[in-house]
């Protein structure tokens, strides 16, 4: 099995790179809300909302979606959309066999 060239794409800009970082360990990286929210949002809504990561970019709404759409596309996130708002989560096995195909085939 191939590695997907458009996960390399995705990965070659630092704020897709540092929204993943952040939803690693989203207790300590998202400061935009308590983490009890964030905890709730990774429980109950299975992600971190959109507007908190636009927050923490500090970019349009309209280019961290369209980040977050790429990395979905990609596989390396996970949405979820409770009404109007779309949350956002890391997809590990997908991050974790890609590591392991990067370090099958490269």
């Amino acid at each position: 099995m191939k590695v997907d060239v458009n996960v390399f794409k995705a990965l070659s800009n630092q704020t897709r790179l540092d929204i993943l970082q952040w939803l690693k360990d989203p207790e300590r990286e998202i400061t935009s809300v308590s983490c009890e929210t964030v905890r709730f949002m990774m429980d109950e809504r299975g992600g971190i909302c959109v507007q908190d990561l636009v927050k923490k970019a500090g970019l349009a709404q309209s280019t961290v979606s369209s980040y977050l759409s790429m990395m979905e596309k990609c596989g390396l996130l996970i949405s979820e959309r409770h009404g109007k708002w779309t949350y956002y989560r890391r997809n590990e096995s997908e991050i974790l066999g890609l590591s392991e195909k990067i370090k099958k085939e490269l």
